[in-house]
């Protein structure tokens, strides 16, 4: 153990605070003399430390980060290593970061992701503009002026007396450990324990990048340097954006994200409306509901939206009829699609595209299912609970590659306009309470996100970006990860088997059908309302009680279909229920699927199986 003296523990805080707290940003006129004094203050404290004298790994010089309109995210272009012409791969990388060297992110560091991208972006067309969409809110939000005022923490010997950023002498966190699975089998007995350190950084300790100095202190908004590094390589690797002015900011997850997008994006005051799902995603249509943002369904198939009728309602559309503009915004799950388990297809994402670009809509593409994209489902009646589903007739990728191959295009990575805030996250992948996420948009768009992230939450949790990192880039890097990808999502696909397995045993088929999900983790159930002996006298709703109450007493909870409706004051277009296969074990979904079918069965006045 290292026992540091107060002294130097305020000193490093200094010379963190010269480079620029809150900003981070290492300015040309005095990137040498901080380094090296930097470097002093680590040799004191690790006689095994290696002086180095480079900063964030960055965008090539063609393209330095840039203070987009104006407003403060960098008083001064930081200083910036030349990214290497690399393959977008995973060893291309490694090279890149090889070649950049160590990262130096000191407490509260300012970064942006073209810092991280590689070269191939620099040559693609930038995005239009959004100023026509942007709400006032959005456009009147400025920089923090607590911020703003660390542009004078470049003159060198300034004592600062205003940044209240407390010591990380008196955090009472040492240290952390978490053991974690390791590939290739995530098994208990494959796994590795990573560590994190107070003062690892000075120490050259634990990989000496991130620490408890740093995560456990005020951060930016846009998030860690470290964790947003890894998050541009991965959006880079796995989606390419077709223009060069993307960017990344992590997210307090995707729900936090959505509704920052809605108050930057929609504004009651003009009438501004959302288009969606016929059936969504109901925490999204409880995040628009008080915001006063009307928002109207398309119809749907097996595999989600229909580009057709989002062209009939947009191109018909009725102002006066409908009490709000014509929608300017596409909020749409196109993976394992909550809360009906659809896929679109490849093609069918393009056409939903070429739709909002015929009438400029912008596209919020929530994608926390897009990784548990599966093989096709082969029936495996007759069902036996007692031992798992059968793994799939058509084999799973056996390589990172062929998975990558494998996954349908994301809207992101078709996008030519910017028109797509793609919104990712941990919680269905690796653990919901981590509470972080991350978007990936145009400079504008991100740039607005995150002077709203300034003033509304500071961004995400700093032990909890700590714990990714420590997680999906020093433990697992991106191979390790998307190996952990490749492994859920084979756990995913037995689970879903199993309970098509027991729908296709214990429901009865005359009276239920369903899609078999190709992702995700939700099996919606359609039931035929009008072969109900009381059809003619009950409305939809009143059946879908009535099955819904029943299932209670018989001791399983599906979710009634009517409560996803986008549009709660026109009458269900069917009679659904919503399941997941996500959390039951196996016998007891099998269990449950059963109760369920009862439930219909007494409803519809079928005899007993």
């Amino acid at each position: 153990m290292y026992n540091i003296p107060r002294s130097v523990i305020s000193k490093q805080i200094h010379i963190q605070k010269t480079i620029g707290i809150k900003r981070g940003f290492l300015c040309n006129t005095m990137a040498t003399s901080t380094l090296s004094s930097l470097s002093q203050v680590h040799q004191a404290q690790s006689p095994v430390l290696t002086t180095t004298t480079r900063s964030f790994s960055a965008a090539s010089p063609r393209q330095q980060p840039s203070n987009v309109g104006n407003v403060g995210l960098a008083e001064q272009d930081t200083i910036v290593s030349q990214q290497a012409h690399e393959p977008l791969t995973i060893n291309g990388i490694k090279a890149r970061r090889a070649k950049a060297g160590k990262l130096i992110a000191p407490t509260a560091s300012y970064s942006d992701s073209d810092m991280f991208k590689s070269p191939h972006a620099l040559s693609k067309p930038k995005a239009k503009r959004w100023d026509h969409i942007l709400t006032e809110e959005a456009v009147s939000r400025k920089p923090c002026n607590l911020k703003q005022a660390a542009k004078h923490l470049k003159k060198p010997g300034l004592i600062s007396l205003g940044g209240g950023l407390p010591s990380a002498s008196n955090f009472p966190i040492d240290h952390i450990s978490m053991h974690v699975p390791a590939p290739p089998s995530f098994e208990s007995g494959d796994s590795a324990t990573a560590h994190a350190g107070k003062y690892d950084v000075a120490k050259d300790e634990n990989g000496g990048v991130y620490d408890l100095a740093i995560a456990l202190n005020y951060g930016q908004s846009v998030g860690s340097a470290q964790l947003l590094r890894w998050v541009t390589e991965h959006t880079e690797l796995t989606h390419a954006p077709p223009y060069g002015d993307w960017r990344c900011a992590l997210t307090i997850g995707s729900t936090g994200a959505l509704e920052q997008a809605f108050r930057m994006l929609c504004d009651r005051r003009r009438g501004d409306a959302v288009l969606t799902e016929e059936y969504s995603f109901s925490t999204a249509l409880e995040t628009a509901a008080p915001l006063g943002i009307k928002v109207f369904g398309a119809k749907m198939d097996g595999e989600g939206l229909l580009p057709s009728s989002m062209d009939e309602i947009l191109g018909g559309w009725d102002e006066a009829k409908r009490g709000a503009k014509r929608p300017t915004v596409l909020y749409t799950v196109p993976s394992g699609q909550n809360p009906t388990g659809a896929t679109q297809s490849a093609q069918r994402r393009r056409e939903v595209y070429e739709v909002c670009r015929k009438y400029d809509v912008y596209i919020l593409e929530d994608e926390p299912y897009y990784y548990l994209q599966m093989q096709p489902y082969t029936s495996t009646t007759p069902h036996d609970h007692t031992r798992p589903a059968r793994v799939d007739e058509v084999p799973p990728p056996a390589t990172i590659e062929e998975f990558l191959e494998g996954l349908v295009p994301s809207l992101l990575s078709m996008d030519v306009d910017g028109r797509v805030m793609r919104m990712d996250s941990f919680s269905k992948v690796v653990v919901p309470g981590s509470r972080v996420g991350w978007i990936t948009a145009s400079e504008q768009i991100v740039e607005r996100y995150i002077r709203h992230a300034e003033c509304c939450s500071q961004g995400p949790s700093g032990l909890s970006q700590l714990m990714m990192y420590k997680l999906v880039d020093e433990t697992w890097g991106h191979e390790g990860y998307l190996k952990w990808l490749m492994h859920i999502r084979l756990e995913y696909t037995r689970r879903r088997n199993t309970i098509l397995a027991a729908c296709e045993e214990y429901l009865p088929r005359e009276i239920v059908s369903w899609v078999p999900p190709a992702a995700g983790m939700f099996l919606w159930l359609q039931v035929d309302h009008t072969q109900h002996p009381q059809a003619a006298t009950k409305s939809i709703l009143e059946i879908e009680e009535d099955i819904f109450n029943s299932c209670i007493d018989k001791g399983v909870l599906a979710i009634r279909g009517s409560w996803f409706r986008a549009e709660q004051d026109v009458p269900p277009s069917g009679l659904f229920f919503r399941t997941t296969y996500a959390a039951a074990s196996e016998d007891d979904m099998a269990r449950a699927i059963e109760r369920f079918g009862t439930a219909v069965r007494e409803s519809f006045g079928l005899a007993s199986q």
